[in-house]
């Protein structure tokens, strides 16, 4: 059985044949998929999207681009609908330094860790997105989530570093925090060496796999628009690096998943 660990199925793309691609995922052995809220407008969406599909799960938090419009009604809402049965996480949160337009760094760090506290009072994991931005990420995560300590502070449950970017080093240092490490599309890519690198060195059971979808296809779909019928060649290329079957590989990385989202 196969885990899609983030996607986002609400995304326009998906407007013309959202239920066929849904309802085929099985055909490809995906059994469970977790969608994924980058803005506050896809709060309600979202359970909405839970209620409808026995196989997703959400979570809900906003996407460190859009997060200058924020304030604490906002927060007020994740707290009241992630009493939902079905939202297993607070994500996607973090930060992004990429791009000139995105709102100004300190902004950014405002709700990135008034979201993490979220996260722990509700002991819920959290989805991280993080670019360009590796030192001040893991500060702020020391500091506001998992703690310096040996102890975690109080209400932490982990998560997951999604579309991990950064070096096989660091994303060690992710995992000693209690972190696992989301890898998807770029594993497949003849010029994706940091992530195959990632993905040979990482302990096995800190691994999760994610499409990303509509975004970040793999080989031999890239540049098209993703899905989770994708993840096999995620899985198959991790597989191969590691030098394990694809069937071993596909269920490790299904009980990972459900490890990270706490689902029995």
């Amino acid at each position: 059985m196969i885990f899609d660990t983030h996607a986002h199925y609400l995304d326009h793309r998906f407007d013309e044949d959202r239920d066929n691609i849904i309802n085929s995922l099985k055909t490809e052995n995906v059994t469970k998929v977790c969608e994924i809220s980058a803005d506050a407008d896809d709060f309600i969406q979202i359970v909405d999207h839970i209620d409808k599909y026995d196989m997703f799960y959400g979570s809900l938090g906003v996407h460190p681009s859009v997060v200058d419009k924020l304030t604490e009604d906002h927060m007020d809402m994740i707290k009241k609908l992630s009493t939902h049965k079905k939202i297993v996480a607070i994500g996607e949160i973090g930060l992004d330094y990429h791009f000139d337009d995105d709102p100004e760094p300190e902004v950014q760090k405002k709700w990135f860790i008034r979201q993490l506290e979220i996260a722990n009072e509700l002991e819920l994991p959290v989805i991280i997105h993080s670019r360009d931005a590796a030192k001040e990420t893991i500060d702020i995560l020391k500091e506001y989530h998992r703690g310096t300590n040996k102890e975690p502070k109080k209400g932490f449950n982990g998560g997951v570093i999604h579309c991990y970017s950064y070096s096989p080093e660091l994303a060690l240092e992710f995992i000693e925090m209690g972190y696992y490490i989301g890898l998807d599309g770029p594993v497949t890519f003849k010029n994706g060496k940091k992530a195959k690198e990632v993905a040979k060195v990482v302990p096995e059971d800190r691994l999760v796999v994610e499409t990303d979808c509509p975004y970040m296809s793999p080989e031999p779909h890239r540049g098209s628009r993703n899905s989770s019928l994708n993840l096999k060649y995620i899985i198959a290329e991790i597989a191969n690096l590691r030098e394990k079957s694809y069937e071993e590989m596909e269920e490790i990385l299904y009980n990972n998943s459900l490890r990270l989202y706490n689902i029995k």
